[in-house]
């Protein structure tokens, strides 16, 4: 038996700027993945890890005392988006050399397929994107499924 979720293919959230906005915006990621049939694949907790960097960035970087910024994810079976908005200014970049900061794009460019910034009025989304394919199950005839 499926115990998958439906979970519309559009997700989005807003999150407060505070400390806690890291771990319930990686809850939240997972409670979708959980939904799309994707939490337990390979790349399942790649999502996740991208979704606390790209939370984490946002957090330190990217958005202003007392607002908000939105967690974005999309999945139309093959492709899973994954946007941070915030209403901050500067473009995030994977610095080089021995920088305490930048780890955390360095990560989501090694573990992504593809990630970037584009421009919203006011501040940026800074996005990446996963090619994933949905757990199947699969049973052959005379195979014998057990209860989980």
């Amino acid at each position: 038996m499926n115990e998958t979720l439906h979970i519309p293919p559009l997700r989005e959230r807003f999150f407060r700027r505070e400390r806690r906005a890291v771990p319930d915006a990686r809850r939240y990621a997972h409670e979708t993945l959980a939904g799309w049939g994707l939490a337990d694949t390979a790349r399942g907790e790649d999502v996740l890890l991208c979704v606390s960097e790209l939370v984490t960035n946002a957090l330190l970087h990217g958005v202003p005392p007392g607002r908000l910024f939105l967690l974005f994810l999309r999945y139309d079976g093959r492709v899973l988006r994954v946007e941070v908005h915030d209403s901050g200014g500067g473009v995030p970049r994977i610095t080089a050399g021995r920088d305490e900061g930048g780890r955390g794009l360095l990560l989501v460019a090694a573990l992504s397929d593809a990630w970037g910034v584009r421009e919203r009025e006011p501040g940026k989304a800074v996005w990446c994107e996963f090619t994933l394919r949905p757990r199947v199950e699969t049973w052959e005839p005379g195979s014998v499924v057990s209860p989980r």
